[in-house]
């Protein structure tokens, strides 16, 4: 009875929900080695985003000679780069799930249709407040991270790294960007929850309750800076210019394909392309729950974790009577 699953979804995976077993006890090699695998092989949102960090950088981004200097021409062609990244994916994700519903109602989370009005929404209606926020201001900052990173390697104010000199750390820096993500999106994002911050800034992201792709990057102007900001850990961090286009468009796509609403893409029946989490669909019914992800379990260190379970969900009503009581 414990583990039963929450009502009201229309979608629900297998729970408890687990964190990563690298933080379990006593540890797992199987299940551990498992974990890796399964997000990284075969067909992932990470493998799918290395695969465009490097068609990006050896076809549509400018060398750094160039970016030396700063210039309309390089900053205007990579601003134009991710502006068609972002429409790809978010857009792409939005048409398949919701316009053609290609998939119906199947692994959808919540049985609910996004909302086509409110007066909360900048532009009136979900899906264009959404797809403001996430162009006019995502994208920009987005490319202003970009150049900012770009112009300091190519002068020397961040630290190169290259394959000929560290081939085994340069392919591991792929595999803990994802990681420092994971450290650096719980704190931050506990931040935010702080009343002010809440009300002044994240409030905009959490006018989408039941969420959509486009719902992912939709944020206030100052929550992007401080979003896209986990890129400047490369000024201590060395990186070659393809880890800096992966880092920033791993952050930037998975907020669409983490929020498409979906569990995943099915081919044939089957899950092929692991998208929405329902531990950050959660968050965004239940709000002071699961602030970070499944891959570092701060959540569950500080009592804000919710399984899917309904005895978990009796837990998070209490803690959100003392917050609100507090």
């Amino acid at each position: 009875m414990s583990e039963a699953p929450l009502k009201g979804w229309n979608h629900t995976p297998d729970v408890p929900l687990r964190v990563s077993p690298f933080f379990t006890w006593p540890l797992r090699p199987r299940l551990m080695f498992a974990w890796l695998w399964h997000s990284w092989f075969f067909i992932t949102e990470r493998l799918i985003i290395v695969g465009i960090a490097l068609i990006s950088f050896h076809w549509f981004q400018p060398p750094l000679e160039e970016t030396q200097t700063l210039a309309f021409g390089w900053i205007g062609e990579m601003f134009l780069r991710n502006l068609v990244l972002m429409s790809a994916v978010a857009g792409g994700l939005h048409l398949y799930f919701y316009t053609f519903t290609k998939q119906g109602q199947k692994l959808k989370y919540d049985p609910r249709p996004l909302m086509k009005n409110g007066r909360q929404f900048t532009l009136g209606g979900q899906i264009r407040d959404n797809i403001f926020w996430t162009l006019a201001s995502g994208v920009t900052i987005w490319t202003g991270y970009e150049v900012l990173m770009f112009w300091a390697l190519a002068n020397g104010y961040a630290p190169m790294l290259t394959w000929a000199a560290q081939p085994v750390w340069f392919v591991a820096l792929f595999l803990l960007i994802p990681v420092w993500e994971s450290f650096y999106f719980y704190w931050i994002h506990r931040f935010l929850h702080i009343p002010f911050f809440y009300k002044h800034v994240h409030a905009l992201h959490h006018r989408n309750i039941n969420v959509g792709p486009w719902s992912g990057l939709s944020m206030h102007p100052v929550e992007h800076l401080i979003f896209l900001g986990s890129v400047l850990i490369h000024f201590i961090v060395a990186a070659h210019p393809v880890h800096i286009l992966f880092h920033l468009q791993y952050y930037a796509l998975t907020a669409a394909t983490t929020h498409t609403g979906f569990e995943g893409l099915l081919v044939k029946d089957q899950n092929r392309l692991k998208l929405g989490t329902f531990h950050h669909q959660m968050h965004h019914r239940y709000f002071e729950c699961n602030y970070g992800s499944l891959e570092l379990p701060w959540d569950k260190w500080f009592g804000s974790f919710h399984d899917g379970t309904a005895a978990s969900n009796e837990k998070i009503k209490e803690r959100r009577k003392r917050m609100s009581g507090a």
